[in-house]
């Protein structure tokens, strides 16, 4: 069973768009929010909280307690809050602002969107390990109700985790379509198993 899509696919509309809008994140002009803060050592967890705020909005680093975002409406609201947060919670100090990069902000994209790829390529392996958990099903003749609303759970967790990726993947991550793609074959894998579920159901 193909665990990744194959190489020399024919690219679909919706592909060449895609790809077509990931080359213009990376020619044209991006806004970029940035937060500079100060928080202090004491208690760890208000740092902790902020750095996670920050990773799941899909924000990265420039240095410490300097990150950076592409710039949104949803982002300045949240990074408003969390600036907020920091002065009056947190005992810190923070300021958000606006910036355009005056030079290198083609490796900043690149820092960004491989950010992104890593994270579509966790879902991958995931997808492939999927895969061999559905392959030792139908190895062990093993077609129950039980182990189809496990596998559901997986390929729904899966799925989840993609969305939230796509949510912070704002300058189009070149692993997007790959994980699509992946996560259909894990679709319709699950659905030959339910088959075989319904089948073992149906002569027993």
């Amino acid at each position: 069973m193909a665990r990744r899509p194959a190489a020399d696919k024919p690219e679909s509309r919706t592909s060449s768009t895609k790809k077509a809008t990931a080359a213009e994140s990376g020619s044209r002009r991006v806004t970029w929010l940035m937060l500079v803060y100060r928080v202090p050592s004491e208690p760890t967890r208000h740092r902790a909280a902020v750095w996670r705020r920050l990773r799941t909005m899909g924000a990265v680093y420039l240095q410490n307690s300097v990150a950076v975002v592409p710039k949104s409406n949803e982002r300045e609201r949240t990074l408003r809050t969390l600036r907020n947060e920091i002065v009056e919670k947190m005992d810190g100090k923070a300021y958000l602002l606006t910036s355009s990069a005056l030079a290198g902000e083609s490796d900043l994209i690149a820092t960004i969107n491989a950010a992104r790829d890593d994270e579509y390529e966790e879902i991958l392996d995931k997808c492939e390990d999927f895969h061999a958990e559905i392959d030792k099903e139908f190895a062990k003749n093993h077609f129950t109700y039980g182990e189809l609303e496990e596998n559901e759970e997986d390929l729904h967790k899966l799925q989840r985790r993609f969305t939230k990726v796509v949510a912070r993947d704002a300058l189009g991550a070149s692993k997007r379509q790959a994980v699509e793609e992946a996560l259909v074959g894990c679709a319709d894998a699950l659905e030959k198993f339910a088959a075989e579920v319904y089948a073992a159901d149906t002569n027993s």
